[in-house]
This record gives structure tokens, C-alpha cells and sequence, in this order.
């Protein structure tokens, strides 16, 4: 098996398993053995189960693909863009609605280490989508007195809790038809408010 392979299988089976078992209740050996290679190449790979965890967020997470979005919404109508990046959160939410659900359930009883990088990441999401709305800022589109990192923080998080509420809380299954309807509500709240 070539290394390059070796360590994508490596994250596939990470995935899979914490979002089966948990950061916690996943094991670097109970991951070794999904792939069928020792539990040292892990660590040769790797380092230390919280870089194997860092390159899943990095990997399978909504970062990478919101970061390969954004240069394809330059010149959209604003909302349109948007509509463009929420549909794409929500779809990210809902592959991976597994690892969201578990990562929600025990995200306060993982190790120190493991919580910084979950905040970085965060942190790295919001600043990305930020510096999307610095740049409608730049062109007059986002009002005086929003700031870019709230606009981010308040865009994302609308649509994380209507994914938190529906797929995780309810248990229910969010359709396509519903949740475009849903997008294109908010982002018309989130262009031009709710009330005259």
C-alpha cells in the first residue's frame, strides 16, 4: 500500500469510528485494525491521536470545502452566494451528522489538547467566512457597524441550529425541497432583516 493511501485510510477509518464510538471511545489500535496495518504506522503518520483528529477536522470538515467555494462565488448576486454557502454547510452537517452528534455529545469531556484544536479549527472557519464579508464590506454591501466575524459567527451558527434542531434533536430528516426553502428564508432575513 502506498503511503499516501495508507494515511487516507487511515483518516477514513478515524472518521468512522468517532463518529461510531467517539474522540474518546476510539482507540488508535481499534483504528490500525479497521485498516489493517499495524498501530505504529499510525503514530508514523501521525504523531499522536490529536494530529490524527486535527486532519480529520482539516480533512472532512465544512473548512475545506468552504475554502474551495469561495473563489467560485466571485461575481454571484450576494444572495445567491450565500445561498450557495449555506446549502453547502447544511450538506456537510448533514454527511457527517454522526461525527456532529457525537462531537456535540462529549465535546466538554475531551482532553484540553483536543478542545484547542476544535476551537482552532472553529476559529479558522469563522475567519474564513469573515474575510468573505470584509470583502462585501470593501464593496458597501455589508452595513457600517456588522462587523465581518459577526456576520460570520451569526450566518453559520442560524444554520447549524436549524440543522442541531431538526437532524440531531427531532431526529428527523431534512428534505432538499425543505431545506432550499429554509436557505433562501434565511438568507433573506440575513440580507435585509425581518421587520420594516
Amino acid at each position: 500500500m502506498k503511503k499516501q493511501d495508507t494515511k487516507e485510510k487511515i483518516l477514513g477509518a478515524t472518521l468512522k469510528l468517532i463518529s461510531e464510538k467517539g474522540y474518546i471511545g476510539a482507540t488508535t489500535r481499534e483504528i490500525a485494525q479497521e485498516v489493517g496495518v499495524a498501530e505504529l504506522t499510525i503514530f508514523r503518520h501521525f504523531g499522536s491521536k490529536e494530529k490524527l483528529f486535527e486532519e480529520v477536522l482539516e480533512k472532512f470538515t465544512f473548512l475545506p470545502r468552504l475554502k474551495e467555494l469561495l473563489p467560485e462565488l466571485e461575481g454571484l448576486p450576494h444572495d445567491e452566494a450565500l445561498n450557495a454557502i449555506a446549502r453547502r454547510f447544511l450538506d456537510t452537517l448533514k454527511e457527517r451528522k454522526s461525527f456532529v452528534r457525537i462531537m456535540i455529545s462529549e465535546i466538554t469531556v475531551y482532553p484540553e489538547k483536543v478542545r484547542e484544536l476544535y476551537r482552532a479549527f472553529s476559529d479558522e472557519l469563522m475567519k474564513t467566512l469573515a474575510g468573505y464579508f470584509s470583502g462585501l464590506r470593501g464593496k458597501g454591501v455589508l452595513r457600517e457597524g456588522i462587523t465581518p466575524d459577526a456576520a460570520a459567527r451569526f450566518f453559520l451558527g442560524v444554520v447549524f441550529q436549524y440543522f442541531q434542531a431538526e437532524e440531531i434533536m427531532k431526529g428527523r430528516t431534512i428534505s432538499k425541497q425543505e431545506a432550499r426553502k429554509t436557505i433562501d428564508e434565511f438568507v433573506k432575513i440575513f440580507m435585509h432583516g425581518a421587520f420594516r
